[in-house]
């Protein structure tokens, strides 16, 4: 006999958290775990109910007819006629005085509108979340096209009047939870076991790993070549004696111990991340001073006759080093991962299943004590590298081509990429909110990305130039600047919309924005740039892409690499957002997918 009352397929009747209203459900699962059933209500929306929030859908009918013929004002199943149309109304109750006062705040209230905050991690001095509620109401807003972590930690209710909407300055009025109707006992959610495997499965990760390291590889011994055309191949390695150099590795980890001193220096501030479970991390913010001391490093070590040319003789043997730091650093943080709580889990790298859960990472975000090595990895040494090294390509060209300058195609390379990481790091906080930090786990897929890939093939496009230089005519250059410019702005704008609209729906800069809102008391942005494709930032970062790969000509396809992987990559995490916002959001999905039908490409895709 099973130790649960409902099966798979039942139809139920479920309350909806937070208030008295049972709709119509049907079970998808049940977890012995944690002993929650997974429904689904009839606009698609996925909730996870407790066994007393769920009542059989006979028993439920038989109560609620006597219930309405006892007082109408108490079935929790009947139509919403009052004023109000929240549904966490407080019932009446004629011998409760805080109920009847709560009563009579709400008949002020013309319409309300449910959104769910955070609770504060609890027993936790360092914890300013608890502090500063409001400030923190992500649950009530979503990142289009970026899943929010699932399992969220517990939530009471926040009732908004609806002319406040657009005053984020305005006080709230907070039913606090002292009837049934706005109840949450804080109860420490689990990772669930993953189910669904991306990336092709156990067979799919397993061909990534092997793959990804021969590609790299492949394209910087391309890149090398006098003639770097597809014609060569197949490639002649050089002999493997000469792919690896003890001093290269030593240059390589005080380069990360370098970049991981200057993270840990008291400068800038120390904010809140995005809720994670139940907990939120705090982050030191001070990317932009660590490229500004890294970048004075640079000059300090060129004065003194530092030849940066050492790196594109070597380039070989810097990727070696950093391949075997990246895979050594994923087999440590797997290891250490058997002994995470579960609270620590990732929702994405649990599924059992070795090769797949060391691709995907099993643990969320990895700590050693205040440091976080997956925000260190995701932004300093990989992203600062790339700089450095298309310094060091700039310098290979005057070089080797007997230039008393760069060309042009070199230098627009360099300010190009040297802008983006600037910009990237200059809004380091706004990355705190991506799916790589609040979903997916550390492990060989971010280790290698950040630390290998990234460095590695963000470089082609100098590092071709470096012995294939270009002059461009004064038309590409100015087609090539406003193309750049044009990108860039898309980008940076929607980005920027996206994380205020986060962090404050309410503010009145964004009060001009349209939005859908959802069954779970979320909003889809529906207008301005996100009304004119889902993911504008992906359309700004390759427009961009674009005017990288177009400095460098056509007289090779190795510096679109940049540009193609990009758009691959794009595309597939798209994918993986629809799918999880479609299971999230249901039909409210349905209608933003109608209202904005192109996903990246406008009249395209």
């Amino acid at each position: 006999m099973p130790a649960f009352r409902f099966q798979v397929g039942d139809t139920v009747m479920g309350r909806w958290p937070g208030s008295n209203l049972y709709y119509e459900v049907k079970v998808l699962s049940h977890s012995s775990k944690t002993q929650l059933y997974t429904v689904i209500y009839k606009d698609g929306t996925e909730l996870e109910l407790k066994d007393a929030d769920i009542k059989s859908l006979a028993g439920f009918k038989q109560r609620s007819g006597r219930s309405r013929s006892r007082s109408r004002s108490t079935s929790p199943a009947r139509t919403r006629r009052g004023r109000s149309r929240s549904p966490a109304r407080t019932p009446r109750n004629s011998t409760s005085r805080n109920a009847e006062t709560v009563r009579d705040k709400l008949k002020e209230v013309l319409e309300v509108r449910l959104t769910p905050i955070a609770m504060p991690v609890l027993n936790n001095s360092n914890n300013k979340h608890e502090n500063n509620e409001e400030k923190y109401e992500v649950n009530s807003v979503t990142e289009n096209g970026e899943k929010e972590p699932e399992n969220q930690v517990s939530v009471r209710y926040n009732l908004r009047r609806r002319r406040d909407i657009g005053q984020g300055d305005e006080p709230v009025v907070e039913v606090e939870k002292k009837t049934e109707v706005i109840q949450s006992q804080p109860t420490p959610l689990l990772t669930s076991k993953t189910t669904e495997l991306e990336f092709g499965g156990r067979i799919g990760v397993m061909f990534w790993v092997l793959l990804l390291p021969v590609m790299v590889l492949a394209l910087l011994i391309l890149c090398r070549q006098k003639d770097a055309s597809l014609s060569s191949f197949p490639l002649m390695l050089p002999p493997l004696e000469s792919l690896w150099d003890w001093q290269v590795f030593g240059i390589v980890l005080l380069w990360l111990l370098f970049q991981a001193v200057l993270s840990l220096l008291p400068i800038g501030k120390v904010v809140d991340g995005m809720p994670l479970k139940n907990k939120v991390l705090k982050y030191r913010i001070n990317g932009f001073c660590a490229l500004l001391i890294s970048g004075l490093a640079v000059g300090a070590a060129v004065h003194y006759g530092l030849d940066f040319t050492y790196i594109h003789a070597h380039f070989l043997q810097f990727y070696l080093s950093a391949l075997l730091v990246s895979t050594l650093l994923s087999i440590y943080l797997f290891i250490r991962s058997r002994w995470a709580s579960d609270d620590e889990r990732a929702p994405a790298g649990n599924s059992g299943y070795v090769i797949y859960d060391f691709f995907m990472g099993c643990e969320l975000n990895p700590r050693i004590k205040n440091f976080d090595i997956k925000f260190f990895c995701e932004m300093r040494p990989g992203l600062i590298g790339w700089v450095v090294i298309n310094f060091a390509m700039l310098m290979t060209e005057m070089k080797l081509q007997n230039r008393d300058a760069p060309s042009t195609a070199m230098l627009l390379v360099n300010i190009f990429q040297l802008l983006w990481v600037a910009d990237g790091l200059w809004h380091e906080e706004k990355l705190l909110s991506m799916m790589d930090i609040v979903y997916d786990g550390f492990g060989f897929m971010l280790a290698f990305g950040d630390l290998a890939w990234v460095p590695f093939t963000f470089t082609c496009q100098s590092y071709y130039l470096a012995t294939h230089p270009s002059d461009l005519s004064v038309f590409w250059i100015i087609a090539i600047i406003l193309m750049n410019a044009i990108g860039y702005y898309i980008f940076r704008k929607a980005n920027s919309e996206k994380y205020y609209f986060r962090r404050n729906p309410y503010s009145l800069s964004l009060s001009h924005l349209k939005t859908i809102p959802t069954g779970t008391g979320k909003n889809l942005i529906a207008s301005g740039l996100w009304g004119f494709v889902r993911h504008p930032n992906y359309l700004g970062d390759i427009i961009m892409a674009v005017a990288w790969s177009l400095s460098c000509g056509f007289n090779h396809v190795i510096p679109y690499f940049y540009l193609f992987y990009l758009i691959l990559l794009l595309v597939h995490r798209e994918a993986r957002d629809e799918h999880q916002c479609r299971k999230k959001y249901g039909s409210a999905w349905e209608e933003y997918c109608k209202t904005v039908p192109y996903r990246i490409f406008p009249g395209i895709y």
